[in-house]
């Protein structure tokens, strides 16, 4: 089983994933993930990527799915976050596949009106405590004291690019970057859209739910 998981930054896609492997016991493959990992190694690819993420640059298509690929060839049943982003890494993917007598099960593209997402990401706070990192929301989600880690004790801090300015960029260069894999995956038959109320206070399980469902019912058919 193999699951790409579509949306714009502040959408959940990292919960709901890490939700989804749980699930299907598949391993949750995030992009910045493999980046850190193969910078931290100080891989040639980890060195070649650095070069650019230093400057805050994106990293090029090619140096992407090398990484990713590479991972890929040791993994059996994933769930991809952040990857792809563009229409090349889409197309190198589904080759990728192909040769190795793999597919994609579903694309599943979380929703959430812009409004919504800028809510929810400069109300959120974090752990001080870099072994912890709990997450919270002041307003979705909040510490049972306020600013203190419900896990560790620890003072809750907020980040310096949760803030409206940074989440619009984002979500400008989301559309204009990766929206078109939404049309994309939409010919290929493979997108599944899921609405998110970020309002409901279960709206984390709700939202898993129904991806399982969608996923239950593309494997049954």
């Amino acid at each position: 089983m193999n699951i790409i998981m579509l949306g714009a930054p502040g959408t959940g896609k990292g919960t709901i994933g890490a939700e989804i492997c749980k699930h299907y016991n598949l391993t949750h493959l995030a992009t910045g993930d493999i980046f850190r990992d193969e910078i931290k190694r100080q891989t040639e690819l980890g060195k070649k990527a650095n070069e650019y993420i230093s400057k805050g640059q994106l990293v090029p298509d090619e140096i992407t799915i090398a990484m990713v690929e590479g991972k890929l060839d040791k993994m059996d049943g994933v769930l991809l976050d952040g990857f792809p982003r563009t229409i090349n890494q889409a197309e190198s993917l589904k080759k990728y596949l192909a040769e190795h007598n793999k597919e994609i099960t579903v694309v599943i593209n979380l929703v959430v009106p812009d409004e919504d997402i800028i809510k929810r990401t400069v109300s959120r706070v974090i752990c001080s405590n870099k072994e912890c990192g709990a997450s919270y929301n002041t307003i979705f989600m909040p510490p049972k004291v306020e600013g203190i880690c419900d896990k560790c004790g620890s003072k809750l801090i907020k980040r310096a690019d949760d803030n409206e300015e940074t989440i619009k960029q984002r979500l400008a260069v989301y559309y204009k970057n990766t929206e078109p894999l939404i049309n994309y995956y939409k010919n290929e038959g493979l997108l599944e859209s899921v609405d998110i109320n970020i309002y409901l206070p279960t709206t984390k399980e709700i939202t898993t739910a129904k991806s399982i469902k969608i996923i239950e019912n593309r494997l049954n058919n």
